[in-house]
């Protein structure tokens, strides 16, 4: 049956298409991301290899301020070697699938867990019983407060720590009659920006006062008002940019939607346990993540340990719904299923650090980037890191490795300029933070979008002119940060 596109009163016909803007015009995420892929290879081919000298302090390894070098030179490559060199690209691809290994895990095992939950109807309910309380008529004050709540769980729990989190925010949105993308906004957006302006963030700011010698999570105050900021231009962003533009059917099926009218819903005794048993879940997630951040657990605790937890929840809620363990088989692969397209980009996406490593130029970029800081004013300095710490990223996904790479080299940098170290850290942790919204070597970005079933290139679309307006605010308050010299 040939579908119709509705305009004002008239119909229009559905072969003849409007020709589409600029932002609609992105490709498809896999082929997106090779096009990134081919692009860092050929930067292999022109950019010297560089490295820095290492020194362990702590058990850590850390770059040496000023020990940039570049390493000897190949010869000229001949017909055989370049073959060789663009047959690797396509080596990379699977290299970079088993390094993301844990990302790609964490998605098929949280689709499982998720699909359970689903099938058990038991967050449905609570969703739907709360927009029933607060009434669909505050759908704005919902995203608000939805938004807000991420934000926390961002600047408390982490990054990554948060992907289970992502599918409840997909309900709300649904409950609200918005797709998926809004659901994505209000939980990736809210986790990002609450995890790049944390004052209690132990990968970027802990790390990175760690190596300045100042007080582990000092400059608190400021970092506390630029998150509730931030987080209240992307509610804003949310309900008057995007929600208008995603509105879908109240009747239409989604695998994530909702099942019935709002009026219907309540809360079982069942439908308690389960609830329980989830949030019990991400409770130890969150203490575990801190107490390790603080090295008081004793133990690492990242993404291989936060899929150990995601799998005894979905045991335990899958006993509590009395779901015979063939069954709950077929519903983890089932769920596993319906995520693979969004774990296939995770692997390729990395097969871009891959490149990138083998090639030995990552080290050359970063010293590039922070000898462009010579010809800037002292002024604009902080800001420009800021720049060049989000450029970094791209290629340093990790923002505990960045610290480690980056740090040694801004706090001397620092000191010859007059910049506070507190401002410093505040220009790295927001280049560091806000770019894991849209670079795709972000790993724990991917596998959200992932489980929230929205392309990359649509994320994108969305998300790009919001990370744009939350670093002008960010640097508002860089520059205001550093004429009072914050301390």
């Amino acid at each position: 049956m040939q579908g119709k596109i509705e305009s004002g009163s008239h119909v229009e016909n559905p072969d003849v298409l409007e020709p589409k803007r600029w932002y609609q015009k992105f490709p498809h995420p896999m082929a997106l991301i090779f096009y990134i892929l081919l692009l860092a290879s050929f930067l292999t081919w022109v950019v010297p290899k560089g490295a820095y000298d290492m020194e362990s302090v702590d058990g850590r390894q850390r770059v040496i301020a000023d020990s940039f070098h570049y390493l000897d030179a190949e010869s000229s490559l001949s017909f055989a070697g370049a073959i060789n060199q663009i047959f690797n690209i396509f080596v990379a691809i699977p290299q970079g699938l088993v390094q993301s290994g844990q990302y790609l895990f964490i998605v098929f095992v949280a689709g499982g867990l998720f699909n359970i939950l689903y099938r058990t109807r038991a967050l449905e309910n609570l969703v739907g019983t709360t927009v029933k309380r607060i009434g669909l008529d505050n759908g704005k004050l919902l995203i608000w407060l939805a938004t807000y709540l991420y934000g926390v769980f961002g600047i408390s729990v982490g990054y990554e720590n948060n992907i289970a989190l992502v599918p409840v925010a997909l309900l709300v949105s649904s409950a609200l009659g918005y797709s998926n993308l809004v659901g994505a906004c209000i939980a990736i957006g809210g986790i990002g920006i609450g995890f790049t302006l944390s004052p209690i963030n132990p990968y970027t700011v802990g790390v990175a006062q760690g190596i300045a010698g100042i007080p582990i999570f000092s400059g608190a105050l400021m970092r506390c008002v630029m998150a509730f900021i931030a987080l209240s231009l992307l509610a804003w962003y949310i309900t008057r940019f995007v929600a208008p533009g995603q509105r879908i059917e109240q009747h239409t099926e989604q695998d994530d939607g909702l099942s019935k009218k709002i009026m219907d819903y309540y809360l079982s005794g069942r439908d308690k346990s389960i609830i329980a048993v989830f949030f019990i879940g991400i409770l130890v997630i969150a203490v575990c993540s801190y107490l390790a951040g603080t090295g008081a657990l004793g133990r690492s605790w990242f993404i291989q340990e936060i899929t150990a937890v995601f799998i005894i929840m979905s045991i335990v809620i899958a006993a509590i719904s009395r779901i015979h363990p063939d069954r709950y088989v077929v519903q983890m692969i089932d769920g596993a299923s319906k995520v693979t397209g969004g774990a296939l980009v995770i692997g390729l996406a990395a097969s871009i650090k891959v490149v990138l490593e083998n090639g030995q130029i990552i080290y050359t970029i970063v010293d590039t980037l922070n000898q462009a800081l010579d010809f800037m004013p002292n002024s604009m300095i902080a800001v420009g890191i800021s720049v060049i710490q989000g450029i970094i990223n791209l290629f340093i996904p990790s923002g505990s490795g960045q610290a480690l790479v980056t740090m040694p080299v801004l706090i001397p940098l620092a000191d010859l300029v007059g910049i506070s170290y507190q401002v410093m850290i505040l220009a790295f942790q927001v280049g560091d933070g806000l770019t894991n919204l849209i670079v795709p070597t972000s790993g724990g970005t991917l596998a959200m979008l992932a489980l929230a079933r929205v392309g990359y290139s649509d994320w994108l679309r969305v998300i790009f002119p919001l990370v744009a307006l939350i670093y002008l605010l960010s640097w508002v308050f860089i520059v205001l940060a550093q004429w009072i010299q914050w301390a």
